[in-house]
């Protein structure tokens, strides 16, 4: 390519930014809800929409790739030769569920301007990951007749349902979907501190229900006879973490990786720069743990495990017959969930008595994944938000997980990074934006990115 093919299509980008926002807006007015079935006709409409906007600026092979529930939307670029790189680029066209729409400041499927930004479900989370990434694309096939890197898109339609079908059409497409590594266009943007995700945790979430009598006792007539399945409860509950808040399962710290001296360098600057604000967001006096490591670690570079629910019994003077609770195991890389729900499992039977049965469900399981922070892809992106922006990122590992995300990586084995293009809030809360300003500056970005990685010969 020319050395001014970047000039051409940034200059391209700016000045069709008008038809790239109203293009948005026909995106965002697609209720493209995937929790509810009575949604489903809108959303394939949006798949549709999606495919051929794709065709449209020139991409090939389009095509929806079919699955046990929504369709995964593919299309490729492949002509910039074997030796550059192929970059598999995700994102999910599905979106949140309005919730009470008395709560919101316009409708959530109607976009509208107000105060700078842009209103609507799916604004930031994450239509706009679809619908950029294609004006990126857009700008430099119209600009320059060529992309700078093999390019393969994966537009997802339930990542608000976990993923839950996107596994089988993984394994059945692998070499349909190989690449060099996957950037996963889904998360914040931020032009006054952009940031960088290069790991996520992995998940193991399920259920523990401990069953005593076939109904509820009154426990006048038989407290202290009967096995109590909600004291059984407590006594494992307790058991799971000692008081420095540790978890106390068999070999829960084992196999993950640890934590390189330049990684403890960047989650301590990052903690510095952002430390305070969480710690406000979260409303708490202060944390607890730090035996276990300053709070980035324990937050994103560490297991853990939580209980999210607890059942059993009501207001009556009663012994019940059922007690329950949901639980969260957190994961990283180098540990394997079934491993860990295993281990988890072991311990819980341990408390099994005369009496009462033991039932433990695994529910869900996302898989972690971590990417070297000095890797070309992560480079390319520094000089990209640099070039743009005139900063240097901060690098972040995420305490949370993203099911797609690691199962991508680990199913077709490629380094996998976090570049979102949504700069705004309330991704699941009513009045989701998107800060208009910052959406020519993410794009921009986009486009730069995919130069630099272009310049990166394997």
């Amino acid at each position: 390519m020319r050395p001014d093919d970047i000039t051409s299509a940034l200059e391209h980008c700016r000045r069709t930014r008008a038809s790239a926002l109203d293009g948005f807006k026909t995106l965002l007015r697609f209720p493209s809800i995937s929790q509810d079935n009575a949604f489903q006709p809108p959303l394939l409409a949006c798949a549709d929409w999606i495919l051929a906007e794709t065709r449209r600026i020139g991409l090939d092979n389009v095509q929806a790739l079919p699955t046990a529930g929504n369709p995964i939307l593919y299309a490729d670029w492949l002509h910039a030769g074997v030796d550059k790189p192929t970059i598999l680029f995700y994102a999910h066209y599905d979106v949140q569920p309005a919730g009470d729409e008395s709560l919101w400041e316009t409708p959530p499927f109607a976009p509208t301007h107000v105060d700078g930004r842009l209103v609507a479900r799916g604004a930031v989370d994450d239509k706009c990951g679809v619908w950029f990434s294609l004006v990126a694309l857009d700008s430099i096939l119209s600009a320059c007749g060529a992309l700078p890197v093999n390019v393969k898109l994966f537009f997802e339609g339930e990542e608000e349902l976990g993923s839950k079908n996107a596994g089988p059409c993984i394994a059945a497409n692998r070499e349909l979907l190989a690449a060099d590594a996957l950037i996963i266009a889904d998360g914040p943007f931020s032009a006054e501190q952009p940031i960088i995700g290069y790991a996520v945790r992995g998940s193991v979430t399920g259920e523990v229900r401990i069953q005593g009598p076939p109904h509820d006792l009154h426990s006048g007539r038989y407290g202290g006879a009967v096995s109590n399945p909600a004291h059984c409860l407590a006594r494992v509950i307790a058991s799971l973490h000692d008081g420095g808040g540790r978890v106390r399962i068999r070999g829960f710290y084992d196999d993950a990786t640890p934590m390189t001296d330049r990684q403890t360098q960047h989650m301590n600057l990052l903690w510095k720069t952002i430390g305070a604000e969480i710690q406000r967001a979260a409303g708490v006096e202060a944390f607890f743990g730090d035996a276990l490591g300053v709070f980035a670690e324990r937050t994103t570079a560490q297991p853990t495990l939580d209980v999210s629910r607890i059942r059993g019994g009501g207001a009556g003077a009663i012994i019940p017959a059922e007690a329950s609770f949901k639980l969260t195991i957190r994961t990283v890389a180098g540990q394997d969930a079934d491993t860990m729900w295993s281990r988890f499992v072991e311990h819980v039977m341990a408390f099994a008595e005369s009496g009462l049965r033991i039932e433990a469900e695994l529910l869900s399981i996302a898989h972690p994944f971590l990417m070297a922070d000095d890797s070309r892809e992560i480079q390319a992106i520094q000089r990209a938000l640099h070039a743009t922006l005139g900063k240097q990122a901060l690098l972040m590992r995420h305490g949370g997980s993203l099911a797609i995300g690691g199962l991508l990586a680990k199913e077709l084995n490629m380094p996998a990074t976090m570049f979102g293009l949504g700069s705004g809030g309330n991704s699941h809360a009513p009045n989701e934006y998107i800060v208009l300003e910052d959406i020519q500056l993410a794009t921009e970005v986009a486009i730069r990115l995919l130069f630099e990685l272009g310049n990166q010969e394997l």
